[in-house]
């Protein structure tokens, strides 16, 4: 029996955590549905999840079928949760997108499949909640195949739409072939000379579909187990089993890290190559840091169980790695080389989705203190580290990044109920980012003023290719001093790239050192180190600082705004008054077709204009108008004044006050 991770995706109320249920069901795991409504489904575990009847966090059930055990990873399906879907992604063997027959194609699905897509990651399509009012499958298909992709192959007919006898009915049909015949140049001779043979279009679907060429779709209701019975038989012969050698060497990485009752880390994990045991000594992280497993379990029939190793292929749960952090890397400590074991620079993580776009500042209630409320922030960044908690010593405030404002609310009773604070937020904004816009390049020189620090410092920025991130670069020996205080000068870059000029995270460059020195460590007779005399890892993290932002300075940086893009199905004799407001929103239209009465129009729109837009839709369309937007790209900001982001670090661009607040080695 082989192993095959397989990823739930949808989105929002397409009814994902009940086919979930229903899988769970049919695989006899458990003897009753559960039910979103009456919160008590079994991935839904959290008491905020059953009170909202939405996932918000990822989460893994095993389950066994004929041929295939299956670890099946339940995902959130509003867009405020992306950021839970992304960490799940690396880690699947396949995926099923589900679509309701209903709503149809929907803003997020077009997201997930893009992605799905992109990834290469085999997916099936199951098309939800045939036996409700409304339950379309033709248009349906006509719609996945016109927004979502061409390579849709549908595995059958419902019948009965819209009632409670609505069925599937399984055979692959003239659409099936014709579909397939576009992607397999045999399968297409075969086709034109009329010689297709019905095992000849089995193989060439297992094969495109396993290749994620092609997307199996399957009509049902996860209500009803009308198509369960023919997606299960389509999980376990289209999709491909999980890889991995078990006897290879050992390596693996983190996608969930959540705290036990006792307050204790758990890393839920997938093993990629190897076997990974209990008691066994691992590396990970940014550092390469060592840690003990202390215990190992698996999941198993529903539940998860203790066990002694995790092979290849199989998703577990550890305990004992305290520093552990969603995205690091797991290794084998047992032969890893001096330089892993001393530290090695953390490599930026693959992005899938765009980042948070938008920022609050977390306002403590009557008798929060700020220090609990930064812990308790700081524990849910573990969990969900792109809300990138920003502490404001200055000012005595905490922001927050997020996707939108359901994830504030469930930030906001999330420590209510868990940690007990009452915090309240002031208004969303939108999160910007910085870019330089030429070369600059700035050195500071060790025992020479200005520079109060026993370090050598140089520094160039030049742009890089949008979206590339930042790249660090040595232009001098990497044996001209000790590894440490070079990899204290890249942590530090990167850090203090997260406050550009005007405040903004600064990205799409590289940043070169290009100038280094130190003074050896000095002691006296019968004393020990002289700190006054030897450069400390602290000597470069202080001056780090100060040459990097005269160096961005000398480049000059650009402010950058987030942009949407956007689809408007609007009534066509409504186009003439809504034109106008888009202008005023800054919004651009790019594409304009017509569909019957209904106007289709595509283009781009600020971030911070999107909540604008949506609120006076209605009153522009007659409530008919539909809006999809997602985030696209940056833009430079053109209209109005530049947005200053406040600084929350020792202001490295004021140099006296910086001095002073990092170091008492001033000069004069």
């Amino acid at each position: 029996m082989h192993l095959l991770n397989l990823g739930i995706l949808a989105h929002v109320d397409a009814g994902k955590t009940s086919l979930t249920e229903r899988l769970l069901h049919t695989a006899g795991v458990i003897d009753e549905l559960g039910s979103v409504d009456d919160g008590n489904t079994r991935t839904d575990t959290l008491a905020l999840e059953r009170q909202r009847g939405i996932t918000i966090k990822s989460a893994v059930v095993s389950f066994p079928l004929d041929g295939v055990t299956v670890n099946l990873i339940d995902t959130p399906g509003h867009p405020d949760f992306i950021a839970e879907v992304e960490r799940v992604l690396g880690v699947l063997d396949g995926a099923v997108l589900v679509v309701s027959a209903v709503e149809g194609v929907q803003a997020q699905t077009r997201v997930l499949m893009r992605t799905l897509r992109r990834l290469r990651i085999p997916t099936l399509v199951f098309v939800n909640k045939i036996d409700r009012r409304g339950a379309q499958d033709e248009a349906v298909l006509r719609a996945m195949a016109r927004r979502l992709t061409r390579a849709v192959v549908p595995m059958g007919t419902a019948t009965g739409l819209g009632t409670r006898e609505a069925r599937f009915v399984p055979g692959l049909g003239p659409a099936a072939l014709d579909a397939l015949a576009e992607l397999d140049d045999e399968l297409l001779s075969a086709y034109v000379e009329d010689t297709v043979s019905y095992d000849s279009l089995r193989t060439a679907l297992a094969d495109r579909t396993r290749q994620a060429l092609a997307h199996p779709v399957y009509f049902g209701s996860a209500v009803t187990g009308a198509g369960v019975p023919e997606l299960i038989t389509g999980i376990e012969q289209l999709l491909p089993p999980a890889g991995g050698d078990p006897d290879g060497e050992m390596s693996g990485t983190v996608f969930k890290v959540e705290r036990g009752p006792a307050g204790e880390k758990i890393a839920y994990a997938r093993i990629f190559s190897g076997t990974l045991r209990a008691r066994d000594r691992v590396l990970f992280g940014a550092a390469r840091e060592e840690g003990k497993v202390t215990a190992v379990t698996v999941f198993d029939q529903g539940t998860d169980v203790r066990q002694e190793s995790l092979g290849a292929g199989r998703i577990g749960r550890l305990w004992g790695l305290g520093g552990i952090r969603i995205g690091d890397p797991i290794r084998g400590a047992a032969g890893a080389s001096a330089a892993e074991r001393g530290g090695v620079p953390r490599a930026g993580e693959e992005r899938h989705f765009a980042p948070p776009t938008l920022e609050t500042v977390v306002v403590p209630g009557p008798g929060v203190e700020r220090r609990s409320l930064h812990i308790a922030l700081t524990q849910l960044a573990e969990q969900d580290p792109l809300i990138d908690v920003r502490h404001d010593e200055v000012r005595q405030e905490t922001s927050v990044s997020l996707y939108g404002e359901v994830q504030k609310e469930v930030v906001q009773a999330t420590l209510a109920d868990e940690y007990g604070l009452d915090v309240t937020f002031r208004e969303t904004t939108t999160v910007c980012i910085e870019r330089p816009v030429g070369a600059g390049a700035a050195v500071e020189f060790n025992k020479k003023a200005p520079n109060p620090f026993l370090a050598t410092v140089g520094l160039r920025v030049d742009p890089a290719p949008l979206g590339s991130g930042v790249d660090f670069r040595l232009e001098v020996e990497l044996g001209a001093m000790p590894y440490a205080f070079f990899k204290a000068v890249e942590d530090t870059v990167r850090e203090a790239l997260g406050q550009g000029l005007h405040g903004w995270r600064v990205t799409d460059c590289t940043v070169t050192m290009t100038h280094s020195g130190y003074s050896p460590r000095q002691s006296h007779a019968h004393q020990g180190f002289d700190k006054s005399m030897s450069s400390t890892g602290a000597d470069f993290r202080g001056l780090t600082p100060l040459v990097l932002v005269e160096a961005l300075r000398r480049a000059g940086t650009r402010v950058y705004e987030p942009m949407h893009r956007f689809r408007l199905e609007v009534p066509a004799d409504t186009l003439g008054g809504l034109l106008p407001v888009l202008a005023r929103l800054g919004a651009v239209p790019q594409t304009t077709g017509t569909h019957g009465s209904l106007c289709v129009l595509e283009g781009s729109v600020p971030a911070a204009r999107v909540h604008g837009l949506e609120r006076r839709l209605p009153g522009l369309t007659r409530g008919e108008g539909e809006l999809e937007s997602a985030f696209d790209h940056y833009a430079p900001v053109t209209r109005g004044a530049v947005p200053e982001r406040p600084r929350t670090d020792h202001n490295p661009l004021n140099r006296k006050e910086y001095l002073l607040n990092v170091t008492h080695r001033v000069s004069g």
